[in-house]
Order: structure tokens, then C-alpha cells, then sequence
């Protein structure tokens, strides 16, 4: 008997044609969107055995010299000069001398290689650039990462061609020319689909000469520097209804570069996003002609825009938000841990109330994961990965551990955080928070579409070709290439079944480690426990649920918040690997994995408690969560170990919050890291007055207690505190605004 031609006829054939059926049907939108970007990590998670080995022999990120030079000369000078709250309230926009600086500096062409004048630096130079910026003005980090992330630039360096990168991006480097993007319209947000934005091509005679080219009609809002932009990116629906360019009557969506001082360009009107001083503002253009070469890659890139788009997303998404991300939970927990320090109640810091606690500790810990995930992530843009699924899971998780850690500060802060004014260091962030979760994709979309939706299909091991194979339309070539995935995908589906019940069952104890795991040995082996789990569940949930399983949104965000779990607690584990497994950071890196499995079990409680077929989950949960393995929350023990390291001086603060302010400080920032000093360095003279029962340094003083030196010292260390805890007030008119703003936007 030929084993192959029956199992294909009474095995093969079967399932091919219930596959049919079952598997989700891609439009070419979602298809294109897919097949962006790599796999990396993620699809090591989606193994269900992830190779910890390859971890950790990631090389770790670095600056060169250049880009160190960089980060202290014009971005330590940058830092100086802005005012966030003249900025915010006062000018409506960065200074003239701002804008100049950063083109002079050349921060509008960081990605910009230096063959066309540009600095030519890496994921991680560019993060940290808008890092450091990010803290100390939402308005400058936005100015700055917008031309560096999804942008004429980066088409430009992916898919134009060598005649448009030799004339932009010269210009572009040098800040000759500002760029925008312009991709979001009243009608197409996240479906692009939808997009009524027009370029038919056609002739026009242009100074005397015929030329061939593109009319163009649009309508954009949100675009952010589009008030003073000088080209602006522009993606369209293309007709070509008399086949002038040989393609089909309607190629799809393109990108072309246009000029704002064409005729019937509109720009300059200005939006406010959520008070936030950054240009953004509405474009429209009325029959726009551009000639030909105006399509970003020319011809050839006609209709493959949105596949551009998603390219360049794939990089740029997991850059610039997850950088001031990092930047916000940074400062948050910097300047909460200190302000704690020095605020007391009560005759104590508020810092050693248990209800503080809880949020310092949840704030030193955001603080470390985001960190982690956001180095990992440069570390793997670095080996040339443009990780789509990674860079959403970077984009939606790092902008809610801002959110969360922006609220826990406010609540530490309370009425020092309410009252706004130059010395208000949290107002700005707080109103941050809603541009960084609604932009570069919404969270509830990334979250519920993307994560897990492009995932499942791109990072798992065989998901990929099955669907290629599904979509041939030559049925026996698609069979023929499902036969040859079909029957490893099932192999490898029964060794993660094996895999997860083992693992599940004994806690994770025979999971494999990588080499020097050390302290940390324990967490691998529950993370592998969880990833073998995760594959399994995924594709019981595809088997399933089929195409379904799209349209069940709220199951696919909590399978998506496994995986992103997975990958954090990972970055996590290869952080403190990197900085030298310091014993003193391990209450962060437990806390951190504590909470990443107490989430992971919960989502697969939740996916199974939803689950269509009850049967299969309750043996699901057989298998994967049984009794006494159970994961718990961190214990209050923890979380005020990891508060604990916010309020004192250590090495482990430093490597946490340290590096953030260094050489930029503001001077309400300035003024609480004085007090800090002041008061950790006075606290044992003041347990000295307190056990001997003199409730006042003034008291002890007049008794003699302390001498006079010692008490100047106090005094000192009271005003510092006074000046921290101290909040804006204005004059009655201060508020009025000029008479030539008041009829229209700053």
C-alpha cells in the first residue's frame, strides 16, 4: 500500500476541505498588514518551547560613541532649553529658537543615514534621544519622534527610489524640508479600507508641457506637525481608469510625497490634542496634481501602500511611544519615591504608609518591565528584525503601564500633582496619557485585533503556510502544500499537549534553563510552563473556533495579553541578566513575574470560562491549571521591598530611576532632588531627637540636644521640603490671552 496517496486521499483531503471552512478568510487588507515585518521572539513564545539560550545571547544594546556625544551635547542642550510649561500655557508651541536647534542638530534625521547627511543612528541611540527629551516636554519628544518613526523618511529609506532618496532625504536630514504623514481621514481611522481619498491619474498640462501624473482630492485630520509641514506623505485610494500606467482600473492604496505649496493644498489650521502644544492639525487638498514620480518607489509601489505602511510601522511603533513610555514610568517612579521620602504626616513619610506602598512598589516595577521590554525590543530592531507583533505589544502595553504608573503618581502627589503650574512636573504627563494610548493604533484595536489576531497566524510555526496553502487557487498545488505542513503541525500540537500537562502538572520543575540562569532559574521554568500552556490553548481556540475566532474579539485580547506576558516577563529576565544579575534587583524581577503569571492565569481562566466548546475547556483546565500550582499576585512583603528601594539612595535605585535626569533636570525636579538628599542625610540626627522623646529639632536644639551646626542643618532640610510641597498661585490677569490669539488658534 502507498502510505502517502492514502493518506492524502482518506486523511489529507478531509481535513483540507474542513480547513477550508474553519480557517479565517484574510481580505487583502488584513493579509498585507500580516505579512508585514518579522517574526522574532514572539514566534519562540508561539513555539510553545522557547530557546531561553537565544535570550540571552541577544547582544545587549549600546550606544556608540557618536551617539553618546550626542546624548550629551545637543540633546543635554535641548533639554535646557525647553520650558514645558511656557510651551503648554504661554507660547502654544516650541520656541523659534527650539525649532531652529533641531534642525540645525540634525534631530529630524536621526534614522537618516549618513550618505544623505543624516546621523545615521540606531533603534537604540533614537530611543534614547526621545527618552531623555520625553520628560522633559510631550511637545519636543513629539516633534521629534514623528519625522523618525512612520514617515516620508523611513518610505523613503524602505521603498523609494535611488532618484527621490538622493533629493529628500538631503533635505530631510537637514531640516530643509518638515515632513507629515497624512493617513487618517473623518471616514477611514483603523480600516483603511474605508479610506475615500483619492488620485486618479491622468494628464495636465503643466508650463506649457503634457504631463503624465497624479490628480489628487483628500480630506485629513490629526496629522501631526501638518501645520508646518513642507511635504507631506500621502496615502490615497489610486484609479488608473484609461490604464495610463499599465495597472489594473483601481491598484489600491499608494503613497505619494507632495509638496504644501502646490496649488490647492490646504494646511496651517491647527487641532489640540488633549491640551497638548504639539503642531497637529487637519490637510486638505483640491485637486492636487503631482506628476508621476511622486509615488513613493514610482510605479512599481503603485498599490502596495498599505503594505508599505504596516513595513514601516512595524519598526517605528516599537520605538517612539514605548520610548517615552519608559521615560514616564521612569520619572514617575523617580520623582514619587522621592517625594514620598520627604513628605511627611502623621511625623512620617508618606513613603512608610502601607497604602503608598502598594503604589510605589506597582510604580518601581512598571518602571523596570517597561525598561526591559523597551531594550529588548531596540536589541532586536538592532539584528535587523522589524518585529510587527512584538513593536504592537510594545506600542499598546507600554502606553497602559504609563497610564497606570502617571495615576499612581497622581495619587501619591495628590494635591501637588493638582494644582498646575511651572513647577507641576506630572500635569503635562498626565495629560499626555490619552494621545499616547489613542495613536500609532488605538489599545482597544491593537489589543483586540492585532496582538494575538496577527500572531497567531504569522509566529506560529506551520499557521502561516497552512493559510498560503488554503488560499492557492490551484486546488492541487494547495494540497499538495497542506499535505506537506498538515501532518508536522499535528506532531508538534502533541508534543505541546505532552509538554503542557507535564509542565502544568509539576509546576514547571523539569523545564528546561539557559546557561547562568542562577536566581533567576526558577522563573524560566514557570514562563516555559506558561508558553507550552499558551501554544496549546491557541491552537485548541483555532481548531475550534476558526474563523471565527476573529470576530470573538474579547477572547483574542485575552490570548494576546498572554503573549505580551510572555514576552515582558522575558525582557525581564534577560534585563537583569544583562546588568550583571544583581542580587539587590531581585524584589523587581520577582514582583515583575509574580504579576506577569498572576495575569497569564487569569486570562486563561477567562478565555476558558468563554470558551464555545465547555467540554474542551474543562479538560483544558485539567490539564493546564491544576490545584495547588496556582499563581498569586506579588505579597505585600514585596511590594514594599520594591517601594523600599524608591525611598532610599542604592545602586539599585540608581540603575532603576537614576540615568533619567542626569544633566537635565528642571528646577522643580532639581529642588525635590535636593530635599531628597537633604533628608535621607539628616534622617538618623532626627531618629536620634525622636528616641529621645523630643518630638521638635527646635526643641532639642534649645535643650541643647543638638548643636548649633546640627540645627542650621534642619532648617535647611525643612525649607527644601517646604519648597517641594510648595504649589503655583497666579495673579488674577495672568491668564488672559493676547488679543491676537483669541480669534483662532495659537
Amino acid at each position: 500500500m502507498n502510505w502517502r496517496a492514502w493518506r492524502r486521499q482518506w486523511l489529507t483531503e478531509p481535513l483540507y476541505r474542513m480547513a477550508l471552512d474553519a480557517m479565517p478568510r484574510l481580505s487583502s487588507t488584513e493579509q498585507e498588514a500580516i505579512e508585514a515585518g518579522d517574526v522574532w521572539w514572539d514566534a519562540q513564545l508561539f513555539s510553545g518551547k522557547p530557546d531561553w539560550n537565544v535570550l540571552l545571547d541577544t547582544p545587549p544594546v549600546a550606544l556608540t560613541n557618536a551617539e553618546q556625544a550626542f546624548l550629551d551635547g545637543p540633546v543635554a542642550q535641548l533639554c535646557r532649553m525647553l520650558n514645558d510649561w511656557q510651551i503648554s500655557w504661554q507660547d502654544g508651541d516650541l520656541s523659534p529658537e527650539v525649532w531652529a536647534f533641531l534642525k540645525q542638530e540634525g534631530f529630524f534625521g536621526m534614522i537618516i543615514p549618513t550618505e544623505y547627511g543624516g546621523l545615521g543612528f540606531s533603534a537604540y541611540a533614537h530611543s534614547e534621544v526621545v527618552r531623555q527629551i520625553s520628560v522633559r516636554s510631550a511637545t519636543a519628544a513629539v516633534t521629534v519622534m514623528v519625522p523618525n518613526s512612520l514617515g516620508p523618511g523611513e518610505l523613503l529609506m524602505q521603498f523609494g527610489t535611488q532618484a527621490q532618496r538622493d533629493y529628500w532625504l538631503p533635505r530631510l536630514a537637514r531640516g530643509q524640508e518638515v515632513p507629515c504623514f497624512g493617513l487618517t481621514s473623518p471616514e477611514a481611522g483603523s480600516d483603511a479600507a474605508s479610506m475615500v481619498d483619492t488620485g486618479v491619474v491622468c494628464h495636465r498640462e503643466i508650463d506649457g508641457v503634457v504631463t503624465l501624473g497624479i490628480l489628487l482630492n483628500w480630506r485629513k485630520r490629526y496629522i501631526t506637525l501638518s501645520p508646518v509641514a513642507t511635504v507631506l506623505g500621502l496615502a490615497f485610494k489610486l484609479y488608473d481608469p484609461d490604464g495610463l500606467i499599465g495597472t489594473e482600473p483601481e491598484p489600491g492604496i499608494s503613497v505619494a510625497l507632495v509638496p504644501t505649496n502646490l496649488p490647492g493644498v490646504q494646511t496651517g489650521r491647527r487641532h489640540l490634542p488633549s491640551m497638548q502644544a504639539f503642531q497637529n492639525g487637519p490637510t486638505e487638498g483640491k485637486d492636487v496634481f503631482v506628476p508621476l514620480d511622486a509615488l513613493i518607489g514610482g510605479v512599481e509601489q503603485a498599490g502596495k501602500g498599505w503594505q508599505m505602511l504596516m513595513s514601516a510601522l512595524a519598526a517605528g511603533r516599537g520605538i517612539s511611544l514605548p520610548s517615552l513610555s519608559a521615560a514616564a514610568c521612569t520619572f514617575t517612579a523617580h520623582t514619587s519615591g522621592a517625594y514620598a521620602r520627604v513628605r511627611t504626616q502623621f511625623g512620617i513619610p508618606i513613603g512608610k504608609f502601607e497604602g503608598v506602598q502598594e503604589k510605589l512598589g506597582r510604580l518601581a516595577a512598571n518602571a523596570y518591565v517597561v525598561e526591559a521590554a523597551r531594550r529588548y525590543t531596540c536589541a532586536g530592531l538592532a539584528l535587523g528584525y522589524k518585529p510587527a507583533v512584538v513593536s504592537a505589544i510594545m506600542k499598546l502595553h507600554a502606553t497602559e503601564r504609563m497610564r497606570q504608573s502617571v495615576n499612581d503618581a497622581m495619587d501619591i502627589h495628590a494635591g501637588k500633582a493638582v494644582i498646575d503650574g511651572p513647577s507641576n512636573y506630572l500635569g503635562n504627563l498626565y495629560r499626555a496619557i490619552p494621545v499616547a494610548i489613542t495613536v500609532e493604533g488605538a489599545n482597544i484595536l491593537t489589543r483586540n485585533l492585532i496582538v494575538f489576531g496577527q500572531g497567531a497566524i504569522r509566529a506560529h510555526p506551520y499557521l502561516m503556510q497552512e493559510v498560503l496553502a488554503l488560499a492557492n487557487p490551484d486546488q492541487t498545488a494547495g494540497e499538495d502544500a497542506f499535505d506537506a505542513v498538515i501532518w508536522r503541525h499535528l506532531a508538534h500540537s502533541t508534543r505541546n499537549m505532552l509538554r503542557a500537562t507535564g509542565q502544568a502538572w509539576t509546576a514547571g520543575l523539569f523545564a528546561s534553563v539557559p546557561r547562568g540562569a542562577g536566581a533567576a532559574a526558577k522563573y524560566y521554568r514557570r514562563l516555559s510552563r506558561y508558553a507550552a500552556g499558551f501554544a496549546l490553548v491557541s491552537e485548541v481556540a483555532l481548531l475550534t473556533l476558526g474563523g471565527s475566532l476573529k470576530r470573538k474579539e474579547m477572547l483574542s485580547a485575552r490570548l494576546g495579553d498572554i503573549l505580551a506576558e510572555l514576552f515582558l516577563v522575558s525582557a525581564v529576565l534577560k534585563r537583569w541578566h544583562d546588568e550583571g544579575r544583581h542580587e539587590s534587583d531581585l524584589p523587581l524581577v520577582r514582583w515583575c513575574a509574580l504579576q506577569g503569571y498572576a495575569t497569564i492565569e487569569k486570562r486563561m481562566d477567562e478565555v476558558l470560562l468563554n470558551f464555545p466548546s465547555q467540554a474542551l475547556a474543562v479538560v483544558l483546565r485539567a490539564l493546564l491549571l491544576p490545584p495547588g500550582t496556582r499563581a498569586g499576585m506579588p505579597p505585600d512583603k514585596l511590594t514594599a521591598a520594591c517601594a523600599n528601594i524608591l525611598l532610599e539612595p542604592s545602586d539599585t535605585r540608581d540603575r532603576l530611576v537614576g540615568a533619567v535626569w542626569e544633566g537635565h533636570d528642571s528646577r522643580s525636579v532639581e529642588q525635590l532632588e535636593r530635599a531628597f538628599g537633604l533628608v535621607v542625610h539628616a534622617q538618623p540626627l532626627l531618629d536620634r531627637i525622636r528616641n529621645a522623646g523630643l518630638k521638635d529639632w527646635r526643641l532639642a536644639h534649645a535643650k541643647g540636644a543638638i548643636t548649633d551646626e546640627q540645627a542650621k542643618m534642619l532648617e535647611a532640610v525643612e525649607a527644601a521640603v517646604a519648597e517641594v510641597i510648595e504649589v503655583d498661585d497666579f495673579a488674577p490677569g495672568e491668564f488672559a490671552r493676547h488679543p491676537a490669539q483669541a480669534d483662532g488658534p495659537v
